[in-house]
Order: structure tokens, then C-alpha cells, then sequence
């Protein structure tokens, strides 16, 4: 394989003249994944797509296949890998349709796999990342749960595994890109005062509680400057998506939570910044698309088009800074002090803030009772330290029976 000497995330090297490099995405036909295949599309002489994955949009996957014609096609349900077989065997394509959980790790850590896009949203993705990291691959980290609920084992896992983790969030990227990383060693010894991870704000960030407890569906998932999928679109409404690359930033970094600052930028242009005992803040600039950090990912270290088109800072004028409301955004708070607790504290957040997303999305509760439920949740649980990637399913399970329980609750008062 053509592969970055990798060992961690500060892996460098990798010659740019090298054989075309296998890519599997998991999550092909979300946001990601489609912004992925766009920038492979632009450089066929050194990507080819090994295996795409979806969970049940049979006929979008079906589409990519025959743009992309991939080796493997993975369905987490059967009739979905049933109907996409046919489909596929209809249009005379040879990829081979697998299905299941187990078949995500096997596309995630097969042996001609170069590089790894791990775009599924929410904890169905930990599992193959897992495996990608086990098997020493090249991984483009773009879902957030993996950190958040295992992020020592997950970290542990690249080291034992040799591979490369790139991180993909637009964030994570912009400090990557900035800082010397050294995972082994703690920030003061780099030279580095402080991260500030920049935030949108959502397209609340100006609103009164009043206003908040009214937010419809629709206008929670009409984001300002992103175009991303529905949960994440919810997650930034409520600010959580900026709490969860919080603790995903302690683990990429060896940050300390008091190391970590969120600064509401409502432009989305500077997507991070590290601050240095010097004195001296370095920032990434760019237009708000996630193809510039794919392109990063895809191409490190080797700068690639993306097909993002150029900045234009005179046209933007100015760039504005305030620090979040914590009060009207709880859920920055409940990541933070679950980041402070530690162990399986972080997964119960995740577990109840998917359930939470899930049945606001169903206009089954209020924005507002997103917070409250994932609050209700963490106060419920007991906290323990992580031991194994079993305790933490068992966790999420638990976590989410707790908040299903919370919603029937709410139900019956209402």
C-alpha cells in the first residue's frame, strides 16, 4: 500500500509520487461523504474508490455506484443490500453488495485499503473506525463520536495500530494545520498557551430565551454558512456540535478543557486558532466548505485542489468575535463539564444527545428541551472510568433507555 509513515496524528512524510490510493467511505451519501467523492472525482490519477457504505438510501447509493463503481457496497439492512444487489446487477456494475455492522469494520480494514473517510454520524461509526485504526490505515476522522466516547482507546488503538489520523472537522483541521503537534507531549512544552476553536453561533446566536423555546424544526436546521446533515445542523443550532469538538480537541491535542476556548465567529472564515506563549495567534482562513480539509486529508502533506473557490477578504470586509452565552447554549456547558468528569461521562452526553436531536427532529419536544433531557440523563447515571470498547456500548444503551424513559415522562405531563 501507499500509505504516510504513520504512527499518530502528527504522522509526516509521504511521497506524492506514489500508486493510486484505495479509499472506503463510510457515510457515502451523507455530506461528507458526497464532498469526498467530489474532490476524488478532481484527481483520478491518485484516488480510486475501494468500498462506499450507507444505511438505508438504497437509490442514492445505487447512483454513486455507478459513477464511482466501487469493489464493495455496504447496507446496514438486509432488504437494502437486497434491493441495491439487484439494482446494481440490472445496470451490469460488478460491486458487490455486502450487509450488516460487521461488514462497515471489513470494507474499514481490508488489506488493499489505503485510506479510510469515517463520515457515518453518531455512535454507528465508532465500530469501523475502530477497525481502520487497528489495521494501521490512514483515517480521515469526520465523525465526532468516536473521540467522544472512546477517545483514550481510540488514540491508544492508532498508536498500536500504526496508522495515520488526519482530522477532518473543519476545526480540528484549522489547528492541525497550525500547530507542530506532538500527541505524546502536553501543549506548554510546544509553546502553545491556548486553543480557540471558532463557532458560527448557529442560526441562534442572537436570539432571547423566549425566542429559543419557540424554535420550529425548520428553522433550527437553516444553518447561516454550513451545509451539513440534519443532526449536526441541530447540533450547531444548540451549540452541542461545538461541545463535542471540545472534548474531541482535549483528546487530538492533549488539551485540558481550561486550554480549550470557544469563540463565536459568525463568518465561519477563520475555522481555529492556536495561541503561543509568545504572543504570537496563528489561524486557517477559508471559505466555509468542507472540501478544503477533505482535500487536506485526502492529500496531506501535499496541498491539493479542492474546488473550493478562492477567499475574498475584501468582500467579507470585516470579521466579528464574541464570546458564547453559556446560559442561552447549555449544551457548551453540559460538554464542558462532562469533559471535566471524565470517563464514560462524554458517552452518556453523546447517547442522550442523539435521543434528544432524534425526537426534536420528530417535533416530539422543544429546542430547548434538548439540553434538559441530556442534562436529566448525565445527573441519572453513574460515571466510570472506560475500560473497553463493550463497557461503552453498554453505556450508550444504558444512557439511551434513560432518556427514552425521560421522553415518555414528558409525555405524560404534557
Amino acid at each position: 500500500m501507499c500509505m504516510v509513515n504513520a504512527s499518530a496524528v502528527d504522522s509526516k512524510g509521504a511521497s506524492s509520487q506514489c500508486a493510486v490510493q484505495q479509499v472506503t467511505i463510510l457515510g457515502a451519501t451523507g455530506t461528507i461523504g458526497t464532498q469526498t467523492l467530489d474532490v476524488i472525482s478532481q484527481h483520478p490519477d491518485r484516488f480510486k474508490v475501494f468500498a462506499l457504505t450507507a444505511s438505508t438510501n438504497v437509490q442514492s447509493l445505487f447512483d454513486l455506484c455507478v459513477k464511482h463503481k466501487p469493489r464493495y457496497a455496504v447496507m446496514l439492512s438486509s432488504e437494502a443490500a437486497s434491493a441495491l444487489s439487484d439494482q446494481l446487477k440490472k445496470a451490469g456494475l460488478a460491486t458487490e453488495v455486502l450487509q450488516g455492522e460487521d461488514a462497515l469494520s471489513d470494507v474499514a480494514s481490508h488489506q488493499d485499503v489505503d485510506v479510510v473517510m469515517a463520515a457515518i454520524v453518531g455512535a454507528a461509526g465508532l465500530h469501523p473506525a475502530m477497525a481502520a485504526a487497528r489495521a494501521g490505515k490512514r483515517i480521515l476522522l469526520a465523525n465526532k463520536e468516536t473521540l467522544v466516547m472512546a477517545g483514550n482507546l481510540f488514540m491508544q488503538a492508532v498508536i498500536d495500530g500504526g496508522a495515520t489520523l488526519l482530522p477532518i472537522d473543519s476545526e480540528h483541521n484549522a489547528i492541525f494545520q497550525v500547530m507542530p503537534y506532538q500527541r505524546t507531549r502536553v501543549l506548554v512544552d510546544i509553546g502553545v498557551k491556548r486553543i480557540l476553536l471558532t463557532a458560527s453561533g448557529g442560526p441562534f446566536r442572537n436570539a432571547t430565551i423566549e425566542q429559543l423555546s419557540n424554535v420550529t424544526r425548520a428553522q433550527a436546521l437553516n444553518h447561516p454558512n454550513w451545509v451539513m446533515g440534519p443532526k449536526i445542523t441541530i447540533d450547531s443550532a444548540t451549540m452541542m456540535n461545538k461541545g463535542l469538538e471540545v472534548i474531541e480537541a482535549h483528546w487530538l491535542f492533549n488539551a485540558a478543557s481550561a486550554q480549550i476556548e470557544v469563540v463565536v465567529h459568525p463568518q465561519s472564515v477563520i475555522h481555529s486558532m492556536v495561541e503561543y506563549n509568545d504572543g504570537s495567534v496563528l489561524a486557517q482562513l477559508g471559505n466555509p466548505d468542507m472540501r478544503t480539509p477533505i482535500a487536506y486529508g485526502l492529500g496531506y502533506p501535499d496541498r491539493l485542489a479542492s474546488g473550493v473557490s478562492s477567499l475574498d477578504l475584501l468582500k467579507i470586509g470585516r470579521l466579528d468575535f464574541c464570546a458564547p452565552d453559556q446560559n442561552m447554549f447549555p449544551c457548551l456547558r453540559l460538554a464542558y463539564e462532562a469533559l471535566d468528569a471524565g470517563g464514560t461521562a462524554p458517552a452518556i452526553l453523546n447517547a442522550a444527545n442523539e435521543v434528544a436531536v432524534e425526537a426534536f427532529l420528530a417535533d416530539q419536544i422543544g429546542f430547548m428541551d434538548i439540553p434538559a433531557l441530556i442534562e436529566s440523563v448525565l445527573t441519572a447515571s453513574s460515571i466510570d472510568a472506560v475500560t473497553s470498547i463493550p463497557q461503552l456500548v453498554d453505556v450508550d444503551a444504558n444512557a439511551r433507555r434513560v432518556a427514552r424513559s425521560w421522553l415518555k415522562s414528558l409525555s405524560r405531563v404534557n
